[in-house]
């Protein structure tokens, strides 16, 4: 147990017949107490210090420990979010290259579809013209007939049937 300063100035020392001058030794007693008590005094309060110092580095050492964790954190949060992105950026991709198929195979089929209106028409328009043909060449056929002529001289004159009309 170590000494205190009450310790030192209850000390009490035998006597000899040669001894030491006991004012002397009282105050030098007297000083060693107070030196004493002074380191006693500074080491308490470089324990204190020592203390505070520790629980400034404990303090310290969470927020690292909390930084560390919450860039642990951050990074996770970040590749999950990058990975995200890119599974949503295939995503869409594959979506739009499915719309970009089935867009062409729309257009294609309608160009198709068009394609075979446009030879049915041009089929329906040929025969058209085929009969219209036949047709103008039958009236023109009939036109040239001999039969045309004959009838045009047995027709009276307008004037003539006009003159009947009016005597009649």
């Amino acid at each position: 147990m170590p000494l205190t300063p009450l310790d030192i100035h209850n000390k009490e020392f035998g006597r000899r017949l040669r001894g030491y001058d006991e004012d002397e030794v009282n105050e030098f007693l007297d000083q060693v107490i107070k030196d004493y008590e002074a380191i006693i005094r500074e080491n308490k309060e470089l324990q204190n210090q020592i203390l505070n110092l520790q629980e400034k580095l404990n303090h310290f050492a969470n927020i690292e420990e909390t930084l560390s964790k919450t860039i642990i954190v951050a990074q996770e949060a970040a590749d999950e979010v990058r990975n995200n992105a890119k599974k949503e950026a295939q995503l869409i991709i594959k979506e739009s290259e499915k719309n970009a198929d089935r867009i062409i195979n729309e257009s294609l089929a309608k160009s198709r579809k068009v394609s075979l209106e446009v030879e049915e028409l041009k089929k329906q328009a040929s025969i058209y013209r085929a009969r219209f043909r036949t047709l103008v060449e039958a009236q023109l056929e009939l036109l040239s007939q001999d039969g045309w002529d004959t009838l045009e001289s047995q027709q009276p004159s307008a004037s003539s049937t006009l003159e009947q009309l009016q005597r009649g």
